[in-house]
């Protein structure tokens, strides 16, 4: 039995889901033969994964998206592989008090935090985004790794994306060399432009605490942005702003599509193939993967599609444990999901079901070991 899910988002980790399916599935065959590969999509949970697949824990002390300093977790192997997630250091967790910057906030401490994974020996990084409270299409991290974005005085535009309406030049020269010797990979499930009615200040700025006043503001300063780096760079700062993944954590796919010659791929491929994914599933027999909640972004690149699509393709079952069930049955066969089991049905008091996640959990496991395996 292989077990690959993500985490319950405020319930349990991925590594936390894992241990109770395994303790529920044990309950109903004792001695089962199980082995789990915790995953994640490239968002939050992505370092914490790699953790739990051997990497080593290191923190570096980083700027936060309002400035006040942060601590961050990345994850690096002995290979030079490292796992770098920007909500370490740039997500909505580190907004004081919670109060939204849209205008403002800055991921310069993403910057930083991939400083630190070079000083550490990373030679290839893999780049999850996702959770941002920002919308500053990666200008911070690009000034934090040596770049300079200057007004018409000559003087360096502010933090966030509103000041880039300011910006007059833009020279990326000085970046850090180690970036040009570095394998960047931007592990995301957005695949949205940088601007205009699908982009990140339209789609994602509401969710940053942007009026609509902010993101016609956001909008316009990002594709100001990007005619000004077309300007420093040429023609492929204005192919990049409409690529897939441009927009995904408030632009920053845009700064490291531009800034860090990143290449884009799906976040869940990404994790599947530095998590070990591969070679633990030529030893499974049966595939149970989840997240907390099973709805329709699900569907789009997130953990547990990714892992039915790899099992459905080496002939394997797939079932699902999940806080939440939100998809037909129809499309969970669409997706390679024989079947789900949602702790909403053991539980139907939302908060109760998030505070016993783990009883709750190893009791689905229990029955979906008794319907498959007995």
């Amino acid at each position: 039995m292989l077990i690959a899910a993500d985490k319950f988002k405020g319930s349990l980790t991925a590594v936390e889901v894992a241990e109770h399916v395994t303790a529920g599935l044990r309950r109903a065959v004792p001695g089962l033969d199980v082995a789990a590969v915790p995953v994640a999509d490239g968002g939050d949970g992505t370092v914490a994964a790699a953790l739990a697949a051997g990497f080593t824990r290191h923190e570096a002390r980083v700027t936060g998206p309002t400035g006040t300093p942060v601590t961050a977790t990345f994850a690096l192997r002995a290979d030079g592989t490292a796992v770098v997630e920007m909500a370490e250091a740039s997500g909505l967790q580190h907004l004081p008090g919670g109060v939204f910057a849209p205008l403002t906030a800055t991921t310069y401490g993403t910057g930083e935090l991939l400083l630190a994974a070079l000083d550490a020996g990373a030679t290839s990084i893999v780049f999850g985004v996702g959770g941002s409270a920002t919308t500053d299409g990666g200008a911070g991290m690009l000034a934090a790794l040596g770049a300079r974005f200057l007004d018409a005085d000559g003087r360096p535009v502010g933090p966030g994306g509103g000041p880039l309406r300011e910006l007059a030049k833009a020279d990326l020269s000085g970046l850090d060399p180690r970036l040009a010797r570095t394998e960047i990979v931007l592990a995301s499930d957005v695949d949205n432009p940088l601007t205009g009615p699908k982009g990140a200040p339209a789609v994602y700025g509401p969710q940053k605490g942007a009026d609509e006043d902010d993101v016609a503001t956001l909008d316009a300063a990002l594709a100001h942005y990007a005619e000004v780096l077309e300007r420093a760079v040429g023609p492929k700062a204005a192919e990049y702003a409409l690529a897939p993944g441009a927009g995904a954590a408030g632009g920053i796919g845009y700064g490291a599509l531009v800034g860090l010659d990143a290449a884009f791929r799906p976040g869940i491929d990404v994790m599947l193939d530095v998590l070990g994914f591969g070679p633990a599933l030529a030893r499974a027999t049966f595939v149970i993967t989840g997240e907390g909640s099973l709805d329709e972004q699900t569907l789009h690149g997130k953990a547990p599609a990714g892992v039915a699509a790899a099992a459905r393709a080496a002939g394997l079952d797939v079932v699902a444990v999940c806080g939440r069930l939100q998809l037909p049955q129809e499309a969970l066969d669409r997706a390679g999901i024989r079947r789900a089991y949602a702790l909403t049905d053991l539980e139907s008091d939302p908060a109760r079901c998030m505070a016993e996640a783990g009883p709750l959990l190893e009791r689905a496991a229990e029955s979906l070991a008794r319907d498959f395996l007995v």
